[in-house]
């Protein structure tokens, strides 16, 4: 039996933010509509769970995909110490002009992580908003 080329490793995370659904472009109303609850203009928080899936070839000589002690450091000071116990919309830089929805912030992280990263590793993100609300890319 041919062994598989590629082994995927995890490591999940959380953090707790506040956000508010909204476009700028739109009426009270309009926004309302589309983002209900969710365009409270006092902001609304999730307890943000995310798991990262990298992907590659077992190294030969360390026996790993890559170190996931150095993973658990990235993700520590790129997503939860820049997201955690922040409002998305008035604390970050990165949703002053992007609006936060779970889509969103999840393509965020997923770029913040892949510029550290190696090329030749394959990066997933699955960000949960809720237990039953969830995104991947």
């Amino acid at each position: 039996m041919k062994h598989p080329q590629k082994v995927s490793v995890y490591r999940k995370a959380h953090f707790n933010a506040a956000h508010r659904l909204h476009n700028p472009a739109w009426s009270d109303e309009k926004n309302r509509e589309v983002f209900g609850l969710c365009n409270n203009p006092n902001y609304h928080g999730h307890n943000y769970e995310l798991e990262i899936k990298v992907t590659g070839e077992v190294d030969p000589e360390t026996g790993m995909v890559l170190d996931l002690g150095w993973l658990a450091g990235l993700v520590k000071s790129e997503v939860e110490l820049r997201f955690d116990h922040k409002n998305l919309n008035l604390d970050t830089p990165e949703f002053s002009q992007l609006n936060p929805t779970a889509e969103n912030i999840c393509l965020v992280i997923w770029k913040i992580l892949r510029e550290h990263l190696p090329e030749h590793l394959d990066l997933g993100v699955r960000l949960y908003e809720t237990p039953r609300n969830f995104v991947e890319v």
